[in-house]
C-alpha cells in the first residue's frame, strides 16, 4: 500500500505521521545487511505525489542494502529532549528503486537533489504510533493493511 492509500485510509494517523517526519528534517533508516544483521543510517524522507520517497547517495550502503532485500523500518527523529510533540512514528515496509519514469523526474523537479543519487518508492506494511497519554498511558496506535488501528494502553 502506498502512502496515498494509507492516508485515505487513516486520515488522521497519516497525518500525524507527517507532521513528526515534518519536524526535522533527518531520520532514521534500518536495513538488513548481506548477512541479516540490521544497519541504522541517518536519512531524509519525502512525502511527495501520494508517496513515501527514500533518497540515498550513490552507492550507499543503505541502497545497496535495499536492492537486495527492500525490507525497511523509518523512524521518526524524536528530536531534541523528551518533549516528543505528537508521538514517536515508525514506518516499516518495502522499498523499490525508481531508475526512470515521470515519478522520478517529478521527484528530481520538486526536490532538485544532487546528481546521480538513488531513489526509493515505498509500500507500507505497518505503521506504529506511540505516545504518552495524560502522563499516565503508554499508547500505541498500529496499523497495518487491509486492518483497521489497534489501540493497545499500558500503565
Amino acid at each position: 500500500m502506498d502512502w496515498e492509500a494509507f492516508s485515505t485510509a487513516v486520515p488522521e494517523l497519516a497525518k500525524t505521521a507527517e507532521e513528526r517526519f515534518g519536524a526535522y528534517r533527518h531520520h532514521i533508516l534500518a536495513t538488513l545487511r548481506k548477512d541479516g544483521s540490521p544497519r541504522t543510517c541517518g536519512l531524509e524522507v519525502r512525502f511527495l505525489g501520494g508517496e513515501l520517497w527514500l533518497g540515498m547517495m550513490p552507492g550507499s550502503l543503505k541502497a545497496l542494502d535495499l536492492r537486495r532485500d527492500p525490507r525497511f523500518t523509518l523512524q521518526a527523529n524524536p528530536g531534541d529532549g523528551t518533549g516528543m510533540s505528537g508521538g514517536d512514528v515508525r514506518i516499516s515496509g518495502r522499498a523499490f528503486e525508481v531508475v526512470e519514469g515521470t515519478a522520478r523526474a517529478a521527484y528530481v523537479k520538486e526536490v532538485e537533489p544532487p546528481q546521480p543519487f538513488h531513489l526509493f518508492r515505498t509500500e507500507l506494511t505497518e505503521v506504529v504510533r506511540t505516545y504518552v497519554e495524560d502522563d499516565t498511558y503508554l499508547v500505541a496506535q498500529v496499523w497495518k493493511p487491509g486492518a483497521p488501528v489497534r489501540t493497545l494502553k499500558r500503565t
